[in-house]
């Protein structure tokens, strides 16, 4: 194996270690190499904390290692600029380290290419490229919202092999197995917030958060709620209310939204779009609080306005073993439909992998 490649894949496990701790941030790992050996490594462990880089040289000097002459591989471009944390480029010239491997460039516009200039200038090699397709795609929450400054949206849905979410008198309890749904509540940790539309929390009254032994990060959760239908007793309003953003607009009981209020969660005022409130300018307004990234859970409707709007970026979908029928059984996705193939939303890169007894497949919309 390259050796670049070996240990460019070990700062990428590194890195998968920050998931859901370090949004808006990017996910980063890095490993300090001298004389063919690990000498130091680190991970971004949480938002505003040290950097991969620093974390890997503070590890390297707690076992008596010297940095200097060393190779550090590192995910993604060391930052140039004054953050939360100082510039980690200067770190690196002060202890002298000889080369520098980068998986990716910053794709922030405050970096990119700044700290590759700068290492340079110090008479460091820097090299970058190594793994860069795996590295985009494990921080394209990143990248999309470093870019747009709007949340990267993932459309999940769990359905029968004929593609029904529920059965006709709406009953979903449990239509994939329990490796599917333990999957689901590692996504829920990886992403910022999750949304689903008022008609969920009627039927179902889901907490959307993450019941798991260890430590884990419950989401945000988003409601879209047009005319101010959720019930006050709504585990949504009832369990972290802090957590909960209820997206209504002005046709809905103002009384009601001060009541929702009142119970600890945040009222969105939204305009209407096709007569419910308008998902991009609740995305929009997601992006400008921090939220890097959502995933939509539920129902049928909220994911055809979602998808019909191109709001969403990827598809995840884990698909039963099991039949249900019904004509009016719902589906994954509702809404009015596209009438023509030609308008189709494809999806490319798909996968597919096994979960238990269920099939679980993603791709990203074309």
């Amino acid at each position: 194996m390259n050796i670049d490649l070996k240990y460019m894949k070990r700062a990428v496990a590194l890195a998968k270690r920050g998931a859901g701790w370090v949004n808006p941030n990017p996910m980063v790992g890095a490993v300090l190499v001298k004389d063919g050996r690990i000498i130091g490594e680190g991970f971004h462990e949480f938002f505003g904390g040290p950097h991969a880089e620093v974390n890997a040289i503070r590890a390297c000097t707690a076992a008596s290692e010297q940095a200097e002459g060393s190779i550090l591989y590192v995910t993604l471009e060391p930052c140039a600029h004054e953050g939360k944390t100082p510039p980690c480029v200067n770190l690196i010239a002060e202890q002298k380290i000889a080369r520098v491997v980068i998986g990716i460039t910053d794709p922030n516009p405050l970096v990119n290419g700044q700290g590759i200039q700068f290492l340079q200038s110090r008479g460091i090699r820097v090299e970058v490229g190594v793994m860069e397709p795996q590295i985009r795609e494990l921080n394209e929450i990143f990248i999309k919202y470093i870019h747009t400054g709007q949340p990267f949206v993932v459309l999940k849905s769990a359905m029968t092999l004929d593609g029904k979410i529920a059965t006709v008198t709406n009953a979903s309890r449990w239509i994939t197995g329990e490796r599917s749904r333990k999957m689901v509540h590692h996504m829920r940790q990886q992403l910022s917030a999750v949304m689903v539309g008022v008609d969920t929390v009627i039927f179902d009254d889901p907490m959307l958060n993450i019941r798991m032994k260890g430590e884990w990060k419950n989401p945000l959760k988003i409601i879209a709620d047009t005319h101010g239908r959720i019930p006050l007793e709504a585990k949504v309003l009832t369990h972290d209310p802090q957590l909960t953003i209820v997206a209504a607009s002005e046709q809905a009981d103002m009384k009601k939204l001060k009541d929702i209020e009142r119970k600890g969660a945040q009222v969105l005022i939204c305009p209407l779009k096709n007569d419910k409130v308008d998902l991009a300018f609740v995305m929009k307004s997601l992006g400008a609080m921090g939220i890097d990234s959502v995933m939509i859970e539920g129902g049928s409707t909220i994911a055809f306005s979602a998808l019909q709007e191109r709001l969403v970026d990827k598809v995840v979908s884990f698909i039963a073993p099991k039949i249900l029928g019904g004509v009016n059984a719902p589906t994954a996705v509702g809404g009015t439909g596209i009438s023509s193939m030609d308008d189709a939303i494809d999806l490319v890169n798909m996968r597919t992998r096994k979960i238990g007894q269920d099939l679980m497949l993603e791709g990203w919309i074309k």
